[in-house]
């Protein structure tokens, strides 16, 4: 059932209350935000989709392979899990793709979902010490794991990359990424490198991308992105010098857009939605 949308580049959570020490859960009923792989499992009823709310993956016939405490949404205890690919789907649920059901889920809840997918995936990557090799143990009261034969220490991983919209007299920056479905036009984009500030990746990327350079940036708002882990820091930007010269790598085409003559825009699941529903409403 599609929702209006909140400001999802605040990143609110309206109901749920983060937490790593689990709570006295017997017998009371949790949230479980399970994953198959990148699917999560979701309950299908008149048409509303929901998380599954149960006292036990037992009552499910579900077996996970691990599981992680997220903390209290809407005051009851959540937890995402990890099950194996011949895992059997309930009876009225499903699993559906993370990306697929951004208008199915209310904002809260997709945003944890996202949350939980990370989890998911750093759990099952850090089983093993990425130093030395022997089994890690998960550090309570923290979302972490030490190894206990050397001491190395690991945290959940964030990536965090920037994505602009770059004006100039009045027109919008949009180009074809190599690696996206269906060649879509997106914003430029791409990950911090170590040693810089976010203004300097925007003027890198840029620069790399398309070849141009821009002046006069202005933050815009960030978003956490779960695919794979990032966290999406949007800026503004104007056009300054230079010929667009697409890398042929990243970029495979790129040019200049008026209000009139938008392609096809990213989803609204993204900021750079949020960032060209900006341009739309400045320059009309």
């Amino acid at each position: 059932m599609s929702r209006e949308r909140k400001v999802s580049r605040k990143g609110i959570y309206n109901r749920y209350e983060p937490s790593n020490t689990p709570l006295n859960t017997y017998n009371i009923a949790a949230y479980w935000f399970i994953f198959r792989s990148n699917e999560l499992l979701v309950e299908i009823r008149d048409n509303d989709v929901r998380i599954p709310y149960n006292n036990k993956l037992e009552e499910l016939n579900i077996s996970p392979i691990r599981t992680q405490f997220l903390g209290k949404l809407k005051d009851n205890p959540c937890y995402s899990a990890e099950v194996g690919f011949k895992t059997n789907t309930p009876e009225g649920m499903e699993f559906k793709d993370l990306r697929s059901l951004y208008d199915d889920l209310e904002e809260d809840i997709f945003l944890l979902a996202g949350k939980a997918i990370q989890i998911v995936n750093w759990d099952k990557n850090h089983q093993y010490c990425g130093r030395c090799g022997n089994p890690t143990e998960n550090i309570k009261d923290e979302t972490a794991k030490i190894c206990p034969e050397c001491g190395f220490t690991s945290h959940t991983r964030l990536s965090p990359a920037v994505i602009t919209a770059i004006i100039k007299d009045g027109k919008i920056l949009m180009a074809k990424h190599s690696r996206a479905t269906g060649n879509p036009y997106g914003l430029i984009a791409g990950f911090v490198e170590p040693g810089e500030t976010i203004e300097d990746a925007v003027v890198r990327e840029t620069l790399e991308e398309v070849g141009i350079k821009v002046k006069n940036i202005k933050y815009f708002g960030s978003q956490p992105w779960p695919f794979p882990n990032s966290l999406m820091i949007a800026y503004t930007a104007e056009y300054d010098t230079g010929e667009i010269q697409v890398d042929g790598k990243e970029i495979i085409e790129a040019q200049w857009f008026t209000r009139s003559d938008l392609p096809r825009i990213p989803h609204k699941m993204s900021i750079a939605g949020e960032l060209i529903e900006w341009y739309i409403n400045k320059y009309p």
